[in-house]
Formats: structure tokens, C-alpha cells, sequence
């Protein structure tokens, strides 16, 4: 006769660890923490944190039942730092969200150590971790590229606001015009110098041959 006890605890561990396996499927990365030493108001703070940066799910797991749910996904290899009271944040979206958030309390919180992080099928201890925190998130570098870019684009409208300013855009197109207008107009210019030059040799003969026939 089945134990209705141990079925229900069964059934209870399963959908546990169907609950982390769905969070799995979905994660970028992963980040195991030892938060046993918070008080009440710093773990409301740092859940407050997480819940706003959004895409992070924060949650504490037993141990037996992350060991389940890892089994045969990419994130397995962090089987081996499944010691001690363990809480995962699950970043969705950036893949150092999690990190970079948890290490922003760690200052404050003395007491909440990263334990080791998943990504792309590479695990990563605490100290590599805690490296990974520190890379800015992709809004971060979107913003300093930007950032960068905007500067000579700001001296490359104002060069034009200042040609617009002076005579419109007719005048901007003059200009661009003029070098190619005085390079055609050089060869015609010495031309004319040279023409008179050739003829002056004639003007002075014509009248020695008057003299001659005289």
C-alpha cells in the first residue's frame, strides 16, 4: 500500500523542481548566493532591488531539488557548489543583471556572498563572478557607444549650422563648387597671356619690310 505521506512529498519535490527547470529554460545565466546572514530588512532590500531592475527572479531552493533540476541542462556543472543555504537569482534577459545587481549591495551587506554563476554552459566560482558583476550591461555600453558617437556628430552640425547661417544652402553648394571652378578657369587664363606674346613678333616687322621696299 502506497504511503500517501511520502506521495504527497513526492509530488511536492516534483513540481519544485519542474518549477526551477521552467526558470532554467529561460535564464541567460544564473547566480547561487549564501544570504543566510541578512536581516529581515536587508533581504527586503535587495529582493526590492531585484524585482525593479527587472527580468530577475530571486528565490531560495534546497539544495537536493536544484541538483534535480540542473540534471542535463547547461547550467549542471554548478552541481558542485550546492553546499550550504542556497538562494538563486535567475537573470532572463542581460546575462549579468543578477550579478550586477547582488553586487551592488555587497558593500552594505557584508554577510551575502556570491557563491559561483552560470553562463552559456560555463560555470564560474565566486571570485570570476564577482568579475562578471563588475562588466557594465549592454544599456550601459549602448550608452557609452553613443556617447561616443554623438560628439563628432555635434561638431559636424554645428559646421553646417554655421554655413546655413552665413548664406543658406545655395551658398554651402557655391563653395563646394568654387575649387572645381578655379581649377577649369587656369588653363584659360594662360591662354590669354600667352596669345598677345606670339603676335607682338609680327607688329614689328611689318614695317621693316615697308622700309626695305623703299
Amino acid at each position: 500500500m502506497t504511503n500517501p505521506n511520502l506521495e504527497r512529498n513526492r509530488t511536492a519535490k516534483n513540481v519544485v523542481v519542474d518549477e526551477i527547470r521552467e526558470k532554467l529554460s529561460r535564464s541567460k545565466s544564473i547566480v547561487l548566493v549564501d544570504a543566510r546572514g541578512l536581516t529581515v530588512e536587508q533581504d527586503t532590500t535587495l529582493r526590492s532591488s531585484l524585482r525593479k531592475a527587472g527580468g530577475i527572479d530571486y528565490k531560495v531552493y534546497k539544495n537536493s531539488m536544484i541538483n534535480f533540476a540542473v540534471e542535463g541542462t547547461d547550467f549542471e556543472g554548478i552541481k558542485e557548489y550546492l553546499a550550504g543555504p542556497t538562494t538563486v537569482a535567475f537573470s532572463y534577459d542581460d546575462a549579468t543583471a543578477a550579478a550586477a545587481q547582488i553586487n551592488k549591495h555587497l558593500k552594505n551587506m557584508p554577510m551575502l556572498e556570491f557563491k559561483a554563476s552560470a553562463m552559456e554552459g560555463n560555470v564560474y566560482d565566486a571570485a570570476k563572478t564577482k568579475l562578471i558583476a563588475d562588466i557594465p550591461s549592454k544599456d550601459v555600453l549602448l550608452s557609452r557607444l553613443l556617447g561616443s558617437l554623438k560628439s563628432p556628430m555635434a561638431s559636424f552640425a554645428r559646421v553646417v549650422n554655421a554655413i546655413a547661417e552665413q548664406g543658406g544652402g545655395g551658398n554651402a553648394a557655391a563653395a563646394e563648387e568654387a575649387p572645381a571652378a578655379a581649377e577649369a578657369a587656369e588653363p584659360v587664363a594662360e591662354v590669354a597671356i600667352e596669345a598677345p606674346a606670339a603676335e607682338a613678333p609680327t607688329a614689328e616687322e611689318a614695317p621693316a619690310v615697308e622700309a626695305s621696299a623703299e
